[in-house]
């Protein structure tokens, strides 16, 4: 077992200005069958950034299963006549991390599919199965605007955020501006002004206004040669994002609503009228770790908590992982400290012992085809596609990043045939200068023959 940092990671280390007891690195046998190739303070407890995404997405899929689905259920409450519903609709949150704009037309379809086209009460919005306390988005980082700083939400809708889709006219003069979700009682300007020359920092040219909850606007103007632009940005008054949503996609569809949409809990004894049903976790724990999804990754943590503890609260969902990790992983390596699931905190840490432990678990484990799937592949997809292995070999790893943590871990495919687990983070001011370190750990990693 090497002690030592192979010289290519070394030097890569200097350049970054990253000193080496700021990191923690280790490679072993996927199998688990030999001692370790590498051991660099293994036992050190580290932030692990976006990687704890693999300690969440794993448990899941080991104690709900790749084909488990959200359902939310919806209700009607009054007798239909007429294509009227005399009465209110009811629509409850049960966590589905996956409600995008899509998914909610095909719900609000299903409805007009039990021939109500006009409701005389209200749509009510049931948020009750998550107990996590409204949090500020700008809190983490001052980056409120960003759809990775959207909270969990039991009826989360299109990750809470607006996708704006520029267009410039043929007149040449303005650039149409298209807006998904439309959001009830929201302004949303339809064009901008065109400017000539080039895109450059076009979003920063448009100079937009979207603080004001009640308007979504710009005081600047769009680059000609930009063509075609989309972007996604975080609703300013995310409490109000699914009432919003609903009621301004219930009126696009050419519905009709004499009540309005409020909030408030299903009325006991109601029964469903149908129930609609998620994509399975399999599919879900792909998109968390290919794109490092946050807040579905937080969604999938609550549900924990909802599933097992019938508790919907971060510390419900905590109880479960430590539980889990006791019982499937062990406490040789030491529990990790869990906060979120997602990895977005200051307070998780995992040491690479620890989550090197797992990964070995997930190896021999049934779930191993699904895990590894959803991890990005080095050059290919995902959060990795940009940065490619030197050597002839794959990798599937997860990365992270936060202000001062940077981390990845997974699976490296060696050129002897041998599968490796491998494991490093740096927690240092410059941490993600140290990126070239970990695919110098990569490469040395695959070059086993």
């Amino acid at each position: 077992m090497a002690q030592d940092l192979p010289p290519e990671v070394e030097a890569a280390l200097a350049r970054a200005k990253v000193p080496r007891e700021a990191v923690t690195m280790l490679v072993a046998d996927a199998e688990g069958v030999r001692p370790p190739r590498l051991a660099w303070r293994p036992q050190a407890p580290m932030n692990p950034a976006s990687v704890m995404k693999l300690v969440t997405t794993y448990a899941a899929l080991d104690l709900l299963g790749p084909a488990f689905t959200w359902r939310t259920p919806v209700y009607v409450d009054g007798p239909v006549q007429g294509g009227v519903l005399a009465g209110n609709l009811y629509i409850k949150g049960q966590g589905d991390p996956k409600l995008v704009i899509e998914r909610l037309w095909l719900l609000l379809r299903r409805v007009q599919g039990l021939g109500i086209h006009t409701i005389r009460g209200d749509i009510v919005l049931d948020r009750g199965a998550f107990e996590a306390a409204e949090t500020d988005p700008s809190a983490f980082d001052g980056e409120g605007q960003r759809p990775y700083n959207a909270a969990p939400d039991a009826l989360l809708i299109n990750f809470r955020s607006v996708v704006m889709t520029f267009l410039p006219n043929r007149d040449g003069r303005t650039a149409q501006v298209s807006y998904e979700p439309a959001l009830s009682g929201v302004g949303l300007q339809a064009t901008v002004p065109l400017e000539a020359g080039a895109c450059g920092d076009w979003r920063a040219a448009l100079a937009p206004a979207f603080t004001d909850p009640a308007r979504i606007g710009f005081a600047g103007s769009y680059p000609a040669d930009c063509g075609e632009k989309s972007w996604a940005v975080a609703y300013a008054d995310p409490r109000s994002y699914a009432v919003r949503a609903v009621g301004g996609m219930w009126a696009e569809m050419g519905a009709k609503l004499q009540g309005q949409v409020r909030e408030g809990p299903v009325p006991a004894g109601l029964r469903p009228a149908f129930e609609a049903a998620s994509p399975p976790l399999a599919e879900v724990v792909r998109d968390i770790n290919k794109y490092s999804n946050n807040v579905m990754a937080q969604q999938l943590f609550l549900t924990l908590g909802l599933q097992q503890k019938r508790r919907g609260t971060p510390e419900a969902a905590r109880a479960v992982l430590r539980q889990w990790w006791n019982e499937r992983i062990g406490t040789g390596e030491g529990q990790p400290a869990f906060d979120n699931g997602s990895g977005l905190s200051r307070e998780e840490r995992i040491s690479a012992a620890a989550l090197a432990k797992m990964l070995q678990v997930a190896w021999r484990s049934p779930l191993m085809p699904e895990l590894v799937a959803s991890l990005p592949a080095m050059g290919v997809d995902g959060t990795l596609r940009r940065r490619a292995l030197r050597s002839n070999g794959a990798a599937h790893l997860k990365t992270g990043s936060l202000r001062d943590s940077a981390g990845i871990a997974g699976y490296v495919h060696g050129a002897s045939g041998r599968r490796w687990v491998v494991v490093a983070i740096a927690n240092h001011g410059s941490a993600n200068a140290a990126r070239p370190a970990f695919d110098a750990l990569v490469d040395w990693a695959a070059q086993d023959n």
